[in-house]
């Protein structure tokens, strides 16, 4: 699991990727979601589930801006 905090749904997706579902205590669902940048992020299935980003899209919209 990451060393951040799991984005809740209704938060706006920070990058462009796929977000595997966790449990409350992040515990990994084997779900996912395809999440676009700065749109909202989809309800879960469950109370206390949160997204993670798995997999960045490879087109650049994905990629954190350099500074």
């Amino acid at each position: 699991m990451s060393a951040e905090k799991p984005l809740k749904p209704g938060n706006k997706a920070p990058i462009s990727a796929q977000y595997g579902v966790v449990g409350p205590r992040g515990g990994k669902t084997n779900k996912e979601v395809t999440g676009v940048k700065g749109k909202t992020l989809p309800p879960t299935a469950r109370p206390g589930e949160g997204y993670v980003p798995v997999d960045p899209t490879k087109n650049g919209s994905g990629k954190p801006k350099k500074k």
